[in-house]
């Protein structure tokens, strides 16, 4: 308790970005979350849950949070694949500490990956918030690569408590700021933003697009990709598993180049740089581009406004994009080539 206001301090100071397996778990998001459980300037926890660990530090923090009277409300997703189950048991185990569970949303599956802390400072309440691509999960924490933004930005703390408000609530929000949110704005948004690269070539100004993520199987984002690239835009897409982008097509898509990582860790994280006439936007969150994550889950893409932050998530694209030894490279034929 002595210290546990350490690291809201040093969030006040500005953005960090945890990326994990490199950066420790525990030293990061789990101490926030378990400096929130004992400090007495905390007043409420909330958090998005799909997946942890039967034996979650991350469920006895805030089982802990509420035997000290802190307000915690937890949203569980039951049906995420292959943990229904124990989402269930760990669930109930916080009902009967004091929890407040949500158990799902009717009709949308939610994946986002969320937490909210509120706490009283000498200057007014503040909210701090993790807005990661991956799931609060010690296991997973240590074998896959995922990232996220300790902040405490008050506009964009705004939006994630607006997000909070639905999944506890079920009303959505008039507004979302600058989050982006699916099943809402998110698909749009993105449509945006790939429309806006290929308006910046014509006009001949810097563009490009370069993102990382899981999956691309939306047909109306691979549409747009290929208008972009039509258009004159370059576009490097890091594409760990299923692809139905052809790469590399004369005419149709010769400025996109689709390549897989695969290497010692899972590829988990989402970026996405749209180079925006010189002056880059990039984001990180839960959705990859596919229909299921645009149009029938709840999902969080955050704006990185940070420019350290940006700089690390740069520096992360070159790297992926020079690796000699585990990347797959996706051939116009539809095979890879080491």
């Amino acid at each position: 308790t002595k210290d546990s206001g350490a690291i809201f301090k040093e969030i006040r100071r500005g953005d960090f970005l945890v990326h994990l397996p490199y950066h420790n778990f525990n030293s990061s998001v789990l101490r926030m979350l378990k400096s929130a459980a004992v400090d007495p300037d905390v007043l409420a926890i909330k958090i998005s849950i799909y997946r942890t660990s039967s034996q979650s530090p991350v469920i006895q923090a805030l089982i802990e949070a509420a035997r000290r009277g802190k307000q915690v409300a937890v949203f569980v997703e039951i049906t995420a694949r292959f943990d229904e189950a124990p989402n269930i048991a760990w669930g109930q185990v916080l009902e009967n500490a004091g929890v407040h569970v949500v158990y799902g949303m009717k009709r949308l599956k939610t994946h986002v990956k969320l937490c909210l802390i509120v706490r009283e400072e000498s200057d007014g309440i503040r909210r701090y918030i993790h807005v990661g691509t991956g799931n609060y999960h010690t296991g997973t924490a240590r074998q896959y690569e995922d990232l996220g933004v300790l902040s405490c930005d008050p506009a964009l703390s705004e939006s994630v408590s607006a997000v909070f408000n639905e999944l506890t609530g079920s009303i959505a929000a008039p507004d979302y700021g600058n989050l982006l949110v699916s099943p809402h704005n998110l698909r749009g948004r993105f449509t945006e933003l790939i429309r806006r690269e290929a308006e910046h070539c014509q006009a001949g100004r810097p563009c490009g697009i370069r993102a990382k993520m899981n999956q691309l199987q939306d047909s109306l984002i691979i549409q747009e990709l290929y208008a972009a690239s039509q258009a004159g835009v370059t576009i490097s897409l890091n594409v760990r598993g299923m692809c139905c982008l052809r790469a590399g097509v004369s005419e149709i898509s010769e400025n996109i180049k689709v390549f897989s990582v695969l290497g010692r860790f899972l590829e988990h994280g989402r970026i996405y740089r749209f180079e925006n006439g010189g002056e880059p936007e990039f984001y990180i969150g839960s959705a990859d581009w596919m229909r299921r994550n645009l149009d029938s889950r709840m999902e969080t893409v955050m704006p990185v406004l940070d420019k350290g932050i940006q700089r690390e998530l740069e520096h992360m694209l070159d790297i992926y994009e020079n690796d000699n030894v585990t990347a797959w490279d996706l051939q116009p034929d539809d095979t890879y080539l080491r």
